[in-house]
């Protein structure tokens, strides 16, 4: 840990309060008491839990604790705003929103857009899935899923709010006057904070063992490992919700105050025993100390428990492991209501693998409680519990419960197929590693424990970390690689740099949509690139395909072959037909080819509306997940759980084709994104996140609202007609919708009436009647399946009756396909065990032969195959009771004469 220099620390609000610095005698941390006995800063593992000692208010629910919060700093000055989602959909260096300041980065605290109130106040849920394998274990210091309370300051260059001085005023007020805790009982203990390129001292403000608060003074960026102070100064306090509600409840464990009677309905469901007071009291002092990491530390818990409580270290370790199975279990559901209610669908991928990963540890749990029980059933109860406090977990019910029964469903399947994948991959590796055990649960979604099991049967040596689940969680918290601002896959890094020479392009695309030409000034030219002052080509972006055209000026002409984006320049790719290109100051006149932008246009507005009506038929967990406009058609990836079914693809068209038919204008707006947000919510950022201060969307009044930067159509009856040509699976919980719209609806019917007809040709029959006849012809191929079934079955009990009396039966085969082959040949020499059966047949002018002997037959067919390929000029292998062989087809008879002297030796 870095400290800061002390002067940091002293604030002349402790010198006015009396509160005294000390040096902690055995953590050796430097923290602010009024107490004179204190002697540690008050905070695991320094001391014991031993708050409920300590006086406070009336006992307070999650709810209450949160209001206490809000309300105190409403009184105080701060504006009180929204939570947003747990999915931090504004991020796009981050599944999660893991704590308050995530809502404000990168946008606020970068100091592109202004907060949305200065100060503010806001309690945000949270999850963080880093320590997932110490939940349970710890009885409530960690959780997966959490509320942090927090108010916030920004300080400008030229407008300071408050800062440290404030800051701690607030923490001691609250606690004293809200909480009731007594002066003398509440520590600030100094700490270091850094963060996502951040840095700052802080306090920690902690109560009887409990931390209840981290207050953060955000002040320098860190470079290369030095500190630089930078110009916007952020408070960043965080308050645990949770914490405030087990501190006034004072319960032996932080799942009693949470959940309440929840708790005792799981307890009931799951088989889990309620443990005597003693026990749980006992493991309440011992916490505090419990590393779960250190097997040494794990088991110096189990022994302060039964000493502390008098009951035998092993039952004591029996029952306090099934509890924490049971708080595991009910911290796991409540964070799957939480993800899957603001949208996240289980995959392999980003947050819905994450998600994935808390529905299987669940399951995990429970199967270690021994106990088949409905993981949906447990996610319902969460939903009954929490959804005053979270009204979205009410709202998209029916898709919670419906992703989590197909994850269930899944993970069955999973398992049944788990052990002989795990077989397989032992037979190769006589030891497996961590690696080995992430890839196996990644690719293939198999447990640890399915593969200790299986190896523990082989005798190969597997050790499972305690935290592998917060190991894989870890490795998949943020996406691998953000793209910088500014930075475009298009378009090399020196000609990026070129063009920001220049300023920002006039974009006349957005002016006017409908402009075909225009006439703009030339003002940088290197290569084929060219930037102009101002145009109508509108360049790759948000999915949609750039425009192609062209460029003219006095003496020559160029083809835009492509056009690309960097920030707000827009550069030209152009191919001059003639010696030279236009020069630095010259006038050209661009014309866009109409008839190819017409159609983006079309595709682009036709894929807002496929969103609106896909979200509408399946649910509010639909999220665009890729997009691709060209002129020939379009695509849209969702987010859904399951394969669309042809109903539910029927409905999406007919809902989209009624919006075209509405013909509704489109509206396009530039916000300020704090207003964009608060007025439309985060399902704005379908595309992509802006850095910028201020967005441009475009709405289907009643619709769809998304910020986008690509060109529209005035309103949604110049769609013409949509047509979903293809919905298909593209990765797990990701569908593909693939359409046409306008002109291209007929020439996708053009296209597949032409199949029709030239299939009516084929089966000679009218098109009007093509289903009855390709019926018929079905059910006449079944009856023809049916007919020579029957004549196999009898030609494979003759064989198999010559065999019984020849020992080796050389025949033409009475099937060429190979699995039906092998089927035969396997069963013949199952049922004569010392037989040999040979079947051959033409293939591309050359004769292929089977061959199979029974397990008591005297002979190596691979040795034989390869002396008659050598004799006979062909190739064959294979082992002793199964070859193969390929040679001329002149060759057949001397090759049925040398098999059967060979044999019959």
């Amino acid at each position: 840990m870095v400290l800061a220099d002390e002067k940091e620390y002293m604030l002349d609000f402790f010198k006015e309060k009396g509160f005294t610095r000390k040096k902690g005698k055995r953590c050796g941390e430097y923290f602010w008491t009024l107490n004179p006995d204190f002697e540690e800063p008050q905070d695991t593992p320094c001391v014991d839990y031993w708050f409920d000692k300590i006086p406070s208010r009336d006992p307070l629910t999650v709810g209450e604790a949160r209001e206490e919060f809000l309300s105190f700093f409403e009184e105080h000055g701060h504006a009180r705003i929204k939570p947003r989602p747990v999915v931090a959909r504004w991020r796009e260096d981050l599944y999660l929103t893991i704590a308050s300041i995530v809502v404000f980065q990168p946008h606020v605290t970068s100091g592109v857009v202004p907060p949305p109130a200065n100060p503010l106040t806001i309690s945000q849920p949270s999850i963080r899935l880093e320590d997932i394998d110490n939940v349970g274990l710890t009885i409530g210091r960690h959780l997966t899923s959490f509320e942090m309370a927090a108010h916030h300051a920004f300080n400008y260059p030229d407008k300071k709010v408050y800062w440290k001085e404030e800051t701690v005023r607030y923490a001691y007020e609250f606690f004293t006057e809200r909480l009731g805790i007594p002066g003398e009982y509440i520590v600030f203990k100094e700490s270091w904070w850094e963060g996502g390129g951040n840095a700052g001292s802080s306090f920690e403000v902690t109560v009887g063992g409990l931390e209840l608060a981290t207050l953060v003074f955000m002040k320098y960026r860190v470079v290369d490992g030095r500190y630089e102070e930078i110009p916007l100064k952020i408070v960043d306090t965080g308050y645990g919700v949770e914490r405030m509600a087990w501190f006034t409840q004072k319960t032996p464990t932080a799942f009693h105050a949470i959940y309440g009677r929840l708790l005792d309905k799981y307890r009931e469901a799951l088989g889990v025993e309620e443990p005597s007071k003693d026990l749980l009291w006992a493991a309440f002092r011992a916490a505090g100390n419990l590393e779960p990491e250190d097997p040494a530390s794990v088991e110096a818990y189990y022994k302060r428990v039964s000493s502390l409580s008098g009951i035998p270290i092993d039952e004591a370790r029996s029952v306090l492991e099934r509890e924490a199975r049971l708080y595991s279990i009910i911290d796991h559901a409540k964070t799957i209501a939480l993800m899957l209610g603001d949208g996240v669908v289980p995959s392999n991928t980003g947050e819905g693998y994450l998600a994935r990963l808390v529905i299987r540890r669940a399951l995990r749990q429970a199967r270690l409680l021994g106990v088949e029980i409905s993981l949906a059933e447990l996610v319902d109860w969460q939903v009954d519990y929490w959804r005053r406090d979270y009204p979205q977990l009410e709202e998209n019910r029916d898709y919670i419960i419906d992703a989590v029964q197909w994850e269930e469903k899944r993970y069955r399947e999973t398992l049944a197929r788990g052990e002989a994948l795990v077989r397989k991959l032992l037979r190769k590796k006589k030891k497996l590693a961590l690696d080995d055990l992430v890839k196996l649960y990644d690719s293939h979604g198999i447990p640890p424990e399915i593969v200790a099991s299986v190896a523990e049967k082989m005798g190969v040596p597997v050790e499972i970390p305690h935290n592998f689940y917060s190991i894989v969680a870890s490795r998949h918290k943020a996406p691998q690689r953000v793209r910088r601002v500014g930075e475009s896959a298009n378009i090399p890094e020196e000609i990026a740099e070129w063009a920001l020479q220049y300023p920002p392009t006039r974009k006349l695309y957005y002016e006017n949509q409908y402009m075909r030409e225009f006439t703009a000034k030339v003002l940088g030219v290197k290569g084929e690139y060219l930037i102009l002052d101002r145009t109508a080509f509108y360049p790759t972006g948000g999915g949609q395909l750039h425009d192609t055209g062209t460029i003219e000026w006095e003496g020559g002409k160029a083809r835009v072959v492509r056009v690309e984006k960097v920030n707000d320049r827009v550069i030209h790719i152009v191919k001059t037909e003639g010696p030279s290109g236009p020069t630095p100051g010259s006038t050209i006149k661009g014309s866009i080819d109409w008839a190819r932008r017409y159609r983006l246009m079309r595709h682009h507005t036709s894929t807002h509306i496929i969103l609106g009506a896909a979200r509408r038929v399946l649910g509010n967990h639909v999220w665009q997940a890729g997009a691709e406009k060209t002129p020939e058609k379009a695509r849209l990836d969702i987010t859904h759980h399951k394969p669309l079914t042809r109903e539910e693809i029927r409905r999406i068209e007919e809902l989209a084709n009624s919006i075209v038919d509405d013909r509704r204008k489109l509206r396009f707006m530039e916000l300020p994104r704090n207003e964009a947000e608060e007025k439309y919510g985060f399902r704005i950022y379908q595309g992509g996140v802006p850095m910028t201060p201020t967005i441009r969307l475009v709405e289907i009044p009643g619709w769809d609202v998304e910020a986008c930067g690509g060109t529209h159509l005035e309103h949604t009856g110049e769609v013409g007609a949509i047509k979903i040509i293809g919905a298909y699976r593209i990765q797990d919980g990701v569908v593909r919708l693939e359409y046409v719209a306008g002109t291209r609806v007929y020439e996708e019917a053009a296209r597949l009436e032409d199949k029709i007809l030239n299939l009516s040709e084929t089966l000679n029959a009218n098109p009007n009647n093509l289903e009855a006849r390709a019926k018929t012809l079905v059910d006449e191929l079944r009856e023809l399946q049916a007919k020579y079934k029957r004549l196999l079955e009898e030609k494979v009990a003759s064989l198999e009756r010559e065999l019984e009396n020849a020992r080796i039966v050389i025949a033409e085969a009475p099937d060429t396909d190979k699995r039906v082959l092998q089927e035969i040949m396997k069963k013949l020499t199952s049922r004569v065990a010392d037989g040999i059966v040979v079947f051959y047949y033409s293939v591309n002018g050359q004769v292929q032969v089977e061959l199979a002997a029974g397990p008591k037959a005297s002979v190596n067919l691979g040795k034989l195959v390869r002396e008659l390929a050598g004799k006979l000029g062909g190739r064959g292998g294979g082992g002793k009771t199964r070859a193969s062989l390929r040679v001329p087809r002149e060759k057949l008879g001397e090759l049925i004469t040398m098999i059967k002297n060979s044999l019959s030796r």
